[in-house]
């Protein structure tokens, strides 16, 4: 089982992990009790409940490199194209734009 902390504009935002039947995202209780706290995603709105689903959700998919840049990641490691939890967790801690990813067992933002 994989998880990472969801960053957003450096404020824990919530925890995605990768569960046996798929993917679950909860955004962390401090990060919705604050004041002016805003979704990750439009697709994936501000709620305690958490979010699960068979696939990697589309938002956090769509942070994972693609052409050569992905290229590059595949051939300096053993991880498969078709791992995208793995890549994400890879690719995207130093994302273009407010949202990072860092792997739970990484203590970097705390």
């Amino acid at each position: 089982m994989k998880t990472a902390k969801i960053f957003y504009k450096d404020s824990l935002a919530g925890v995605l992990t990768e569960t046996e039947s798929g993917y679950e995202f909860c955004y962390d209780k401090e990060y919705l009790e604050t004041k002016g706290a805003e979704p990750v995603s439009l697709t994936l709105p501000l709620t305690s409940k958490p979010y699960q689903s068979k696939i990697l959700f589309p938002f956090f998919d769509g942070l994972i490199p693609e052409g050569w840049l992905l290229d590059v990641a595949l051939r300096n490691t053993d991880i498969s194209s078709l791992d995208r939890m793995s890549l994400l967790l890879l690719c995207c801690k130093d994302c273009i734009g407010a949202v990072s990813v860092v792997p739970v067992n990484e203590e970097s933002h705390e």
